[in-house]
Parts: C-alpha cells; sequence; structure tokens
C-alpha cells in the first residue's frame, strides 16, 4: 500500500472481515476491523512506505499485525479535546485490544494486538 492510498484502508478491513467470517464471533471481529483499521492507517500517513498485514486465529484468540519498513517506534500521545479526530488510534488500540505491543524488526516494526475470544 502507498502511503497516499488510504482507500486501501477499506480494502484491508474488507480482507479481515472475509478471513473472519467463519472463524470469528461477529463482536471482536468488528473490533478487530477497528483496530486494523487504526494501525494500518497510522503506517500509511506516519512512514511513507506502505505497511504488510497479517491476522492468525488461536483457539484462545486473535492476533493482528501490522509491520512497516521505517525504523523508529511511534512515540507516545495523548489526544486532546481539541485534536478533533487525530491522534486517536493508538488510544483506541490501548483501550479495546487484550493485548497490544510495537516490535523493532529490521528494517521497520511491527505494530500488533490480540483480542481473546472463541471461535462461533
Amino acid at each position: 500500500m502507498a502511503r497516499t492510498d488510504l482507500a486501501a484502508v477499506s480494502e484491508v478491513r474488507g480482507a479481515l472481515r472475509e478471513f473472519l467470517r467463519h472463524r470469528w464471533q461477529d463482536e471482536p471481529a468488528e473490533v478487530a476491523e477497528l483496530l486494523l483499521s487504526e494501525l494500518v492507517t497510522n503506517a500509511l500517513i506516519h512512514t511513507g512506505h506502505g505497511a504488510v498485514v497479517t491476522a492468525s486465529v488461536a483457539p484462545a484468540g486473535l492476533r493482528v499485525e501490522v509491520r512497516d519498513f521505517v525504523p523508529g517506534l511511534p512515540l507516545p500521545y495523548v489526544p486532546n479535546a481539541d485534536d478533533g479526530t487525530h491522534g486517536r488510534g493508538l488510544f483506541l488500540v490501548r483501550s479495546l485490544a487484550d493485548a497490544w505491543g510495537v516490535d523493532a524488526h529490521a528494517p521497520g516494526k511491527v505494530v500488533w494486538f490480540e483480542l481473546e475470544g472463541e471461535r462461533p
């Protein structure tokens, strides 16, 4: 995905939705789509070098990873009321995911989240 191709965010959401259709319950799948959207948007806007998305379902949960190709970890950001919608992506991930993190992965990083749950 190119930095300017933010239309790809909806394509990635659709691909995750299709992947989870028979593998995951509806409500957690909707949360996963939202969190994926935030991470992919961040990668496209802040790195300019695209991203690679992976998702895996295990018996006890879902793990989604967004890898970019720019070194450096994201800086913590706390949005304030004057920011509109800017800066809330990682705040949403932190609030809604059961676990999340950022791992250095040369030449860039992987931002990931996990949701607990059961298969349908």
